[in-house]
């Protein structure tokens, strides 16, 4: 299928400012009919507007979560081709909140997450917390995991003897977040 050259075209005036992620989450917002491009050049595109579209998709995802609802299905199937790590980092925070409003009440409305997608972005984040990426991408990955793993009783030990394994060798930032996860995966559920 064939990409939005219009919307390819606005995004090469989107850099990383917050003013002009913005701006762009909000043209978007008004025209909900282009979220589904947008993702689609988010998912599929690997030069500069790929990671440009990345950016706006979470900026719309945090005003408005309902759009990226209908679009679950490729979401998260196709999150585990991103190789760059400017498309990753907001991915994966979006994953972190997508698990954080489903199995956390009172943290927005509820994603209709359903068992496929669920087990999507289990693998992915598992392969962006092994992965070489950068300490946000597993931070956030991390996080998303413990939610998971609330619901899939095999996610919790996993994640646990993985922190456990690579914090000696991390750094500062990644030790930090581990530590927290750690902390709440000793405490009873």
């Amino acid at each position: 299928m064939e990409l939005n050259s219009q919307l390819l075209e606005r995004l090469q005036n989107v850099d990383a400012t917050r003013e002009k992620r913005l701006e762009m989450a909000r043209y978007i917002r008004e025209r909900p009919g282009l979220f589904g491009d947008l993702l689609r050049i988010a998912l599929q595109c690997r030069e500069a507007e790929g990671p440009r579209a990345c950016w706006v998709v979470e900026f719309v995802f945090k005003q408005e979560p309902g759009m990226l609802y209908p679009l679950l299905g490729s979401f998260s199937e196709e999150l585990s081709g991103l190789r760059d790590e400017s498309s990753i980092r907001p991915m994966a925070k979006i994953c972190e909140m997508l698990a954080t409003a489903y199995y956390r009440p009172g943290h927005g409305q509820v994603p209709p997450l359903e068992t496929p997608h669920k087990q999507c972005l289990v693998e992915t984040c598992f392969d962006w917390l092994i992965g070489p990426h950068k300490v946000a991408t597993k931070a956030y990955s991390m996080a998303a995991l413990y939610w998971f793993g609330g619901e899939f009783g095999w996610i919790r030990p996993e994640l646990q003897a993985i922190l456990t394994a690579s914090y000696p060798r991390e750094g500062a930032a990644y030790r930090a977040r581990a530590r927290q996860i750690l902390n709440l995966l000793e405490k009873p559920q």
